[in-house]
């Protein structure tokens, strides 16, 4: 283990200030890229590694770089990760009060996506080295079920905004449909009350890509009389594929990849 130091957090996510908020809890651990199973690139700046990963031209990367761990832990949990999601909702809350005849029959859907959009996992990936530790399916899930990830507040914002508007919301989730009691809880709880569907992966769309079983389910969406006049999402295969939407938005997130 390399030298470690302890970032005490001002506030949290959950708070909606754009400033200093970050995560719950009262601290956390930071280290130089000492988690287990880190990957190193002599030579990298994190920075750049970061714009690839968010522009796709880096894809199916497993972990962040053990050298940018701390970058990105900074990231997540400063100013920037916040002011960076508040642009792209920004920009949505733009596109969908362009719209001129939405809400007039029930049938103008926004597809939102659940982990890293509405809400917030944070909590847990501190505890990861922000990515750079290996994936643990078993201690992830074991977070889910415990139904405490806060609201991103912007993407919150966005969706009352919506609501506002006429505008209808589905939550389209990898989540397994096992987890549909916590999850729709869990996004009671932060905020988000209400919505047209919610809709979770079942096990028939086992060993399919992120991007086929999204595809498909806002096919359904569609063939069911839905228009999808947004999207928005934190992985690119929230919002490639068939069936994306009218306009589909990318929020930040360095900490994993989902294909």
């Amino acid at each position: 283990m390399g030298l470690l130091f302890f970032l005490f957090l001002a506030t949290t996510i959950s708070d909606g200030s754009p400033a200093k908020e970050t995560i719950p809890g009262d601290k956390v651990l930071l280290g130089h890229g000492s988690g287990p199973g880190v990957d190193r690139a002599p030579g990298l700046s994190c920075l750049s590694w970061r714009l690839a990963v968010e522009t796709n031209n880096i894809i199916n990367w497993n972990t962040v770089p053990g050298q940018c761990e701390d970058y990105v832990g900074y990231y997540m949990m400063g100013q920037q990760y916040r002011k960076d999601s508040a642009m792209v909702t920004n920009q949505a809350l733009l596109h969908a009060q362009s719209l001129t005849t939405v809400g007039r029959d029930g049938k103008d859907v926004w597809v939102f996506d659940v982990d890293e959009t509405s809400l917030s996992n944070l909590p847990y990936y501190a505890t990861q080295g922000f990515g750079a530790d290996p994936y643990d399916a078993t201690s992830f899930n074991k977070w889910v079920l415990e139904g405490k990830a806060p609201a991103l507040p912007e993407s919150l914002k966005l969706y009352q905004k919506l609501l506002s508007l006429g505008i209808k919301v589905v939550f389209l989730t990898g989540r397994p449909e096992d987890q549909r009691n916590v999850t729709s809880s869990n996004l009671r709880q932060v905020g988000y009350h209400t919505w047209e569907k919610l809709i979770l992966k079942a096990t028939s769309y086992s060993g399919e890509t992120a991007v086929a079983y999204k595809s498909s389910e806002r096919g359904k969406l569609v063939k069911s009389g839905y228009r999808i006049v947004g999207n928005i999402g934190d992985q690119w295969s929230d919002i490639l594929g068939t069936n994306p939407g009218n306009r589909t938005f990318k929020l930040p997130d360095p900490m994993y990849y989902i294909g």
